[in-house]
């Protein structure tokens, strides 16, 4: 008995007890039922701010839930219509359109059941909860055209209604685009001592806007020389939708037979050496624009239009479409596409080409097919046209049209004044809004202008120009309501937006 009594610790007294403890509470916990009230363990759009890519958010719950009871007391205001997929915990709801940018969300849920409690007749909803997110502000970007603006590239957040001048007084931007995220802009521009259209120089400018990343902002206005111009004439240039490639439109300044599209990185790749452009082994050509998949650019060549990859040979196109001569615009998918056909009584055709080999015509014009922007909230296609109201004098009076892609409806939403062929038009990324502008040119011009002076693509020397915003419904509901532009309290031209 001795031996034994020794043999027990006190050590192992404490364990033996606490055992018996945990055994007893365990068991107190079965008695008793699941108590552990069901909540949202994660929201994926918490203190985020989106964009129009952004289309789904995900709700996370620490126990399985009653899918009808979520869907029921699930509360999103402003409301956002959309629609509900489940796997497992995990509760996914897909927007059917973008989130209206400038604008504060709250989400809620209360009232939802315990799947496994209701089963057993238990009345346990899920611990209220409530999250927020934001939308990017409306932010519109323009070439000013008056004062201490000239020329410069100008920030105008219409949520915020605060200005920024980006660009130096010593740079004449010439054109611009916008990388993915809003946090830099690329841009072309000459010298203000500097007349030559031909001598842009390509930059880059940050913005000051927050991106997605979770990196600090860059403040705004911080310039950078991504492309000079000392042996080739850069001529035009686009960029990737992933905003990781540049091409451009090059011509060599000593032979006027060296001409064609060039590409280069749109970022260093965190060497002490700058980015250079390599050619693309292809034969010449005219208007070009990057596919949606950032992989090939879409170029007029020839007698038609042909899409050449990036990467590999491009003397091999990956298609080519005789019978269209020009890409004006892709849906963001990549799906479908705008291409225009000319035809030989001058008048020119748009047509829908998908990627299933269907080609619809949408309409026909006896003007131009200035530029045309998918909706990516519904399936609309605006475009940008004019139509020919004098033969003798050819005066071109440009308009702006809504197409259903679905139906072929056509919806003119305005007209603007005939001889105005350099309007711009930019759609918003929500799909709520559509800028455009209205250059005024010099009349009767001196012979020698000021190094300064701004021009349009046609060369003309601009006196002043104007930026206009347009609200946007649904073709079905804009055929009942009336929607006029708003004059906006800013001078200058080029008007976009920024995503």
């Amino acid at each position: 008995m001795t031996k034994s009594k020794a043999f027990i610790q006190p050590l192992d007294r404490i364990a033996i007890a606490l055992m018996l403890l945990l055994s007893v509470l365990i068991g107190l916990i079965i008695l008793q039922g699941d108590v552990v009230t069901a909540r949202v363990r994660e929201f994926t759009w918490q203190n985020q701010q989106i964009g129009a890519e952004d289309n789904s958010f995900t709700l996370t719950f620490s126990r399985p839930m009653e899918v009808k009871s979520v869907e029921e007391n699930l509360k999103i205001e402003p409301p956002l219509a959309g629609k509900f997929s489940w796997a497992g915990r995990r509760m996914v709801y897909t927007l059917i359109t973008p989130a209206p940018y400038g604008t504060n969300y709250k989400v809620q849920l209360q009232g939802a059941k315990d799947k496994f409690a209701e089963q057993e007749g238990k009345n346990q909803v899920i611990q209220p909860f409530v999250g927020s997110f934001r939308t990017r502000d409306r932010i519109i970007l323009y070439i000013g055209s008056d004062k201490e603006e000239q020329g410069r590239l100008v920030l105008y957040n219409l949520t915020q209604e605060q200005k920024r001048l980006l660009t130096p007084k010593d740079l004449i931007v010439m054109d611009f685009e916008s990388f993915p995220d809003g946090e830099k802009i690329l841009f072309s521009a000459r010298t203000a001592n500097n007349q030559d259209l031909l001598s842009a120089q390509l930059y880059t400018v940050t913005t000051g806007v927050p991106g997605k990343s979770e990196q600090e902002v860059e403040p705004a206005g911080r310039v950078d020389l991504i492309l000079d111009s000392k042996d080739y004439q850069n001529l035009k240039f686009d960029l990737s939708p992933d905003g990781q490639t540049i091409v451009i439109q090059r011509g060599n300044k000593t032979n006027p037979g060296d001409f064609g599209l060039w590409f280069m990185p749109a970022t260093s790749d965190g060497s002490a050496e700058k980015p250079t452009p390599k050619r693309l082994e292809s034969q010449p050509g005219g208007d070009f624009m990057i596919t949606p998949d950032s992989q090939a650019v879409a170029v007029a060549q020839g007698q038609g239009a042909a899409i050449l990859p990036l990467q590999g040979d491009a003397s091999k196109p990956l298609d080519f479409l005789p019978q269209f001569g020009l890409v004006q615009a892709f849906s963001k998918d990549g799906s479908q596409a705008a291409m225009v056909k000319f035809n030989t009584d001058y008048t020119r055709d748009l047509f829908l080409v998908t990627n299933q080999g269907v080609q619809k015509q949408l309409l026909k014009t006896t003007g131009s097919i200035l530029s045309c922007q998918f909706d990516i909230a519904s399936p609309t296609l605006y475009c940008l046209l004019t139509q020919l109201v004098s033969k003798e004098q050819y005066i071109e009076q440009p308009y702006v049209v809504a197409i259903d892609l679905k139906t072929g409806q056509q919806k003119p939403l305005l007209v603007l004044p005939p001889a105005q062929r350099n309007v711009q038009m930019s759609l918003s990324a929500d799909g709520l809004g559509l800028l455009f502008d209205q250059v005024v040119p010099q009349t009767n011009p001196p012979a020698s202008l000021p190094t300064n002076t701004l021009k349009t693509d046609d060369g003309d020397a601009i006196a002043t120009s104007s930026l206009w915003l347009m609200p946007l419904l649904p073709i079905t509901d804009a055929a009942t309501v009336e929607i006029r532009p708003e004059q906006l309290p800013l001078a200058g031209f080029r008007p976009r937006w920024l995503p």
